[in-house]
């Protein structure tokens, strides 16, 4: 242990003096101002970013009686992308690689076992040039292929990682959408927010979005998955366990007290339940109603959005982002879920989609059971990720490229 016992109880005592600045009843004052106020719809710089879908309402819902209750959709089908993270190498090549696979409830081990494998890799040397041909390994259960990534000066990494990660899973979902028969989850947003939110970051990672083709084909690939499940009419929604979305919150910030780190913070008080001891009730769970959102990245998808300059075939409005929010008080968890408004313009729809969730996080203390056996599937552990670099650094006969903190935490041991 780096501190000594008096240097703890020192910075607990500084934690307590903080405290004393902070009301907490102020912010929960100023949630519930914002909910009443504001969201109603919820405006910024003079556009309506944020509007209920029928009535806004907060809802309970006893956990024991949601979990027993038959859920609305028989069957499920989840889908996630892991990735190794990415890794620069000694030739100058960075690279990550990711996998993506689709589950089921029931389950469909010819299903699961299927894989699409993606490589992204980039190189400063314009004189490189991979061949991104598809193969077929595993008895034609998995394919896989090279992406040659956009060259930058900066955020390499960020960039093979976010067009490996997305283009695997878009790409595997694309193959698989037939198999889905009631009711398709993703494991995360509905679009590939990591790499819309280019557009409001680095200049240079907003001219790659707006201009190449790659990031552009990655996207298009999401909106030909909206357009294919509304044309056989089988709901898809995004479901999002780490939302990070601040939109709201800067919104209502130029407004009144918005002390909230983002979105989801606020959506925990607005959602959380105290009785009179000011203790948590965990007896049920909590959610909103849905809501038509065009805020930070949603707007890209907007009826009135440009769409990154790509062809959409249904009405515009139909590819809108929309969302409700379930807060889980037994794990203090609160759970974005999103869904095309082709879907949500039905309040039959969005009702049952609701209970859905609904049912299956009362049941699974957690994500439904589709998104946590994608997960399971598609993830890569660190001895899985270590040992596949290792094969890599051999198949290029070279090294990663290595770092101080590689030898304090014994990666460069391990891999001598």
């Amino acid at each position: 242990m780096t501190l000594d016992p008096v240097h703890v109880d020192g910075i607990a005592h500084l934690a307590r003096q903080v405290r004393q600045t902070v009301e907490t009843s102020d912010h929960d004052a100023a949630a519930q101002r914002v909910w009443e106020d504001f969201l109603d719809p919820l405006y910024h710089d003079g556009d309506e970013i944020l509007t209920p879908m029928g009535d806004r309402r907060r809802r309970k819902v006893p956990i024991d009686d949601i979990a027993l209750t038959d859920p609305p959709f028989p069957t499920q089908h989840g889908l996630d992308s892991g990735t190794i993270n990415p890794t620069t190498f000694k030739n100058g090549l960075v690279l990550d690689v990711a996998q993506a696979a689709m589950s089921a409830v029931p389950s469909d081990v010819e299903l699961h076992r299927g894989r699409t494998i993606i490589m992204a890799v980039h190189s400063n040397d314009a004189t490189v040039s991979l061949s991104e041909d598809w193969a077929v390994d595993d008895r034609g259960y998995a394919k896989r292929r090279v992406l040659n990534a956009p060259q930058v000066d900066r955020y390499e990494q960020r960039v093979v990682h976010a067009l490996a990660l997305y283009l695997a899973e878009s790409e595997h979902a694309l193959t698989n959408a037939d198999m889905v028969e009631d009711l398709f989850v993703l494991d995360g947003p509905i679009y590939p927010t990591g790499l819309l939110r280019w557009a409001d970051r680095e200049t240079e990672l907003a001219d790659l979005l707006a201009e190449d083709d790659r990031p552009k084909t990655v996207v298009g690939n999401y909106v030909e998955l909206v357009e294919r499940f509304v044309e056989r009419g089988v709901p898809l929604i995004g479901f999002v366990k780490n939302s990070s979305t601040k939109a709201l919150t800067r919104a209502v910030r130029r407004k009144t007290n918005a002390p909230w780190v983002d979105d989801a913070a606020f959506f925990r008080r607005v959602l959380e339940r105290r009785d009179d001891d000011g203790e948590r009730r965990t007896d049920a769970l909590t959610c909103t109603n849905w809501f038509r959102s065009r805020a930070g990245t949603d707007g890209v998808m907007a009826a009135d959005g440009n769409a990154l300059g790509i062809e959409r075939e249904l009405d515009p409005e139909a590819y809108e982002v929309t969302f409700f929010v379930c807060y889980d008080p037994r794990n203090d968890l609160v759970f974005r879920v999103e869904a095309p408004y082709a879907f949500t313009r039905d309040p039959d729809c969005r009702e049952r989609l609701a209970r859905q969730v609904l049912h299956d996080v009362a049941a699974e203390r957690g994500p439904p059971l589709a998104v946590s056996k994608a997960d399971e599937l598609a993830g890569i552990d660190r001895q899985g990720g270590e040992e596949l670099t290792r094969r890599i650094e051999r198949a290029f006969d070279t090294d990663r490229e290595r770092g101080y903190d590689d030898l304090r935490w014994g990666a460069v041991e391990e891999a001598f």
